[in-house]
C-alpha cells in the first residue's frame, strides 16, 4: 500500500506553501528519511524527509502552492532497494587535504585573490565559508596574495529586454516585512566608530589555542554579541518592545543574527544567549547559518529575537541604517574594518575602525539612551576584557 506524503507542520502560524522543488525525480528510489522535496514557505525553506522506502511518485509539480496536510506525493513499496549512500572518501592526510570551501566563499576568495589554504574554516566539517574568507580580509596578517589569473570572459546578456519570475514566497515575506516595519515605527539611526585593535590583538594571539580547545574559530561576532547583551543590561528600553499602548520588558536575551542566503535575509536567534559562552556562541552561530543556508532551519528558530545584529561588512559595506526587526525596537549594523588614522594621546596614529550603527524606533527610545547603549557597545568591543569580567 502506498505511503502518503503530507506537507508537514512547519510553524504555529504557517499554513501554506510552495514546493520549491523535487529533491528526487518521480520514479526515484529514496530510503526512509532522505529528503525528498523542499517547502517553502513565507518565513523559511524546509527539506521534507520520505516517510518511507520504496519508489516515489510525485503528484505536486513544483512551483505549486499546498496546504499543510496536503498530499504532494506516494511511495510505492518496492522490492528493490534505493541506492546506497556513497561510501565516506578514504581521509586525506591533513597537510594533503584540499579545503571544502562554499560556493559564496570561493567567488569572494577569487575576486580578492586571497588563498583558501590559508582560511580557517568555521562550517560544518571545516567547510570554509564566505564569512571566513572575510575574516581573513580583516586580519592583514593572515592575507595570503594568489599570482594574477586571467581575466575571466565577460558573462553575455540574456536574451531579451526583460525577463520576469514570480516573487518567492520567502521574498514576499520579505518585502512585507520591510515595508511594514518602515511604515510602522518611527526609526532613526544614530552611529559611532570602535577601534577593533585591541580584539583583532586578542583574536591574534589567542586564536590557535581557542580553534584547538573548542574547535571552532574564534570570530568578531561572539564580541559583538556579548558587548550587545552587556549594553542591553545597562539600558534594558533598547530590549523592549511595543505591544499596542504597553511597554513590554524583556528579562532575556534573544539575539537575531542576520544570514544572507540565496534566498533572501534571515534572522536565526540565538536564545537566552547571555548564558552561552565564546565559543557557544561562535558554534551556535555556526551552526545556525549552514542550516539556513541549506534550508534546513525551522522556522521556530527564526522567531522569539529581543535585538538583531546584522553585519554588512562581509560584503564591503562601510556604512548603512539597518532596517528594524518588528517587534524589536532596534537593531545594530556592523561594518567594514577598515585601517584609519586617528588621534590617540595627541599622535597620529593608524588603527582598524569600524562604524557601527544604532537604528531604533523613537516611540521608545530616546535619542540619548540610544547613543548612550552605542556608547557601551563601543567601550566593550575597545576593551575586550570588560566582556570576559562582565563590567
Amino acid at each position: 500500500m502506498a505511503v502518503e506524503i503530507k506537507v508537514p507542520p512547519v510553524g504555529e502560524s504557517v499554513t501554506e506553501g510552495s514546493i520549491a522543488r523535487w529533491i528526487k525525480k518521480d520514479g526515484d528510489l529514496v530510503r526512509l528519511d532522505e529528503p525528498v522535496f523542499e517547502l517553502e514557505t513565507e518565513k523559511a525553506s524546509n527539506e521534507i524527509p520520505a516517510p518511507a522506502a520504496g519508489k516515489l511518485k510525485i503528484k505536486k509539480a513544483e512551483g505549486a502552492k499546498v496546504l499543510i496536510g496536503e498530499v504532494v506525493g506516494e511511495i510505492e513499496p518496492s522490492d528493490v532497494s534505493a541506492p546506497a549512500a556513497p561510501a565516506p572518501a578514504k581521509e586525506t592526510p591533513k597537510s594533503e587535504a584540499a579545503p571544502t570551501v562554499s560556493p559564496a566563499a570561493q567567488r569572494l576568495a577569487t575576486e580578492a585573490k586571497v588563498d583558501v589554504s590559508k582560511v580557517d574554516g568555521t562550517g560544518k566539517h571545516g567547510v570554509i565559508l564566505k564569512e571566513d574568507v572575510q575574516r581573513t580580509l580583516d586580519t592583514p596578517t593572515r592575507i595570503s596574495v594568489l599570482p594574477p589569473t586571467p581575466a575571466a570572459p565577460i558573462a553575455t546578456q540574456p536574451a531579451g529586454r526583460e525577463t520576469r519570475q514570480r516573487m518567492s514566497a520567502i521574498r514576499q515575506r520579505i518585502a512585507q516585512r520591510l515595508l511594514q516595519s518602515q511604515q510602522t515605527t518611527a526609526s532613526l539611526t544614530t552611529f559611532n566608530e570602535a577601534d577593533m585593535s585591541a580584539i583583532m590583538d586578542l583574536r591574534s594571539k589567542y586564536k590557535d589555542k581557542f580553534k584547538e580547545t573548542h574547535t571552532v574559530g574564534l570570530g568578531f561576532m561572539s564580541f559583538f554579541v556579548k558587548a550587545s547583551i552587556e549594553a542591553l543590561r545597562s539600558h534594558p528600553i533598547v530590549n523592549s518592545r511595543i505591544d499596542g499602548d504597553e511597554i513590554v520588558q524583556q528579562h532575556f536575551f534573544n539575539i537575531g543574527v542576520a544570514v544572507s542566503t540565496e534566498k533572501g535575509l534571515m534572522v536565526p536567534v540565538l536564545r537566552d544567549a547571555d548564558k552561552l559562552s565564546f565559543a557557544q556562541i561562535e558554534k551556535a552561530i555556526t551552526s545556525l547559518a549552514v542550516r539556513a543556508k541549506d534550508s534546513k532551519i525551522g522556522p521556530d528558530e527564526l522567531s522569539g529575537g529581543t535585538f538583531t545584529i546584522t553585519n554588512g561588512g562581509i560584503f564591503g559595506s562601510m556604512m548603512s541604517t539597518p532596517i528594524l526587526n518588528p517587534p524589536q525596537c532596534a537593531i545594530l549594523g556592523m561594518h567594514s574594518i577598515q585601517k584609519r588614522p586617528v588621534v590617540r594621546d595627541d599622535q597620529i596614529v593608524i588603527r582598524p575602525m569600524m562604524y557601527l550603527a544604532l537604528t531604533y524606533d523613537h516611540r521608545l527610545i530616546d535619542g540619548r539612551e540610544a547613543v548612550l547603549f552605542l556608547v557601551r557597545i563601543k567601550d566593550c568591543l575597545e576593551n575586550p576584557e570588560r566582556l570576559l569580567l562582565e563590567i
